[in-house]
């Protein structure tokens, strides 16, 4: 059964700006869109590319690899050269807590 865990606190995550957390044995990136936070698998699928280090535009991640682009919110790739999405897990916010479901 998922449960939430908790992976970084408000203050960690600036609004465009992303941090890789850990949590049940995933790399995940987490992303702070205008005081809303998104997770998404951290590793693009394309060749293995670091999200949580790709330049945020709006609701945008650009892998810094190759270029493939994907949608914070959902995780679906957006831009080639990556053929699939990633996954997407819920994010909420306990007090100063940012959790992620795992």
């Amino acid at each position: 059964m998922a449960e939430f865990a908790k992976v970084a606190t408000a203050a960690e995550v600036l609004p465009g700006q992303a941090k890789l957390v850990e949590a049940g044995g995933k790399k995940i990136a987490l992303f702070n869109v205008g005081g809303a936070y998104y997770a998404i698998d951290n590793t693009c699928p394309h060749r293995g590319g670091p999200l949580s280090q790709g330049p945020v535009e709006g609701e945008t991640v650009t892998c810094p690899w190759h270029g493939s682009k994907f949608d914070i919110r959902s995780g679906a790739v957006l831009a080639p050269p990556a053929a699939t999405g990633v996954a997407s897990y819920r994010v909420r916010v306990s007090g100063l807590d940012v959790e992620v479901e795992v």
